[in-house]
This record gives structure tokens, C-alpha cells and sequence, in this order.
């Protein structure tokens, strides 16, 4: 297993923390997302994963979710 935390700008809610989860969940290889809601700053999103997941397709997810990647 890889667990791997990323920031995200942008998330204020449960709704928020809602979308993120349903879309990184929905890559391949995830097992499990976990968010420490931080409203008005960087959130910290944790993917467990069963092998590494491409940073551009966590990007691509958060963005799908309406967010942005800060970091990695």
C-alpha cells in the first residue's frame, strides 16, 4: 500500500470534502481517501492507494471535482 497527501485550495464544506473523495476514489488502484477540511486554506486530501498514484491524474481529479491541486 502507498499513502500519498496532497493539498488542496478551495474546499470550505462537507459537500467539498464529498466531491474530492467520489473523484480521487474513482481512480484506479485507491482504496481509500481521508480529508482534514482546513476552510480558508490548504486541505489535506490522504490517497491510500495499492500502487502510486500519477500525481497528474490526482490533479485531474480534484479539478474534476472543481478544486485545485496545491501541491504535492
Amino acid at each position: 500500500m502507498t499513502s500519498t497527501t496532497y493539498l488542496v485550495d478551495g474546499m470550505t464544506c462537507s459537500h467539498c470534502v464529498a466531491s474530492v473523495t467520489e473523484e480521487v476514489s474513482a481512480l484506479a488502484g485507491v482504496e481509500s481517501v481521508a480529508i482534514d477540511l482546513k476552510a480558508g486554506a490548504s486541505s489535506a486530501v490522504t490517497v491510500v492507494s495499492s500502487q502510486p498514484i500519477d500525481t497528474d491524474a490526482i490533479r485531474a481529479a480534484v479539478t474534476e471535482a472543481g478544486y485545485t491541486l496545491a501541491s504535492a
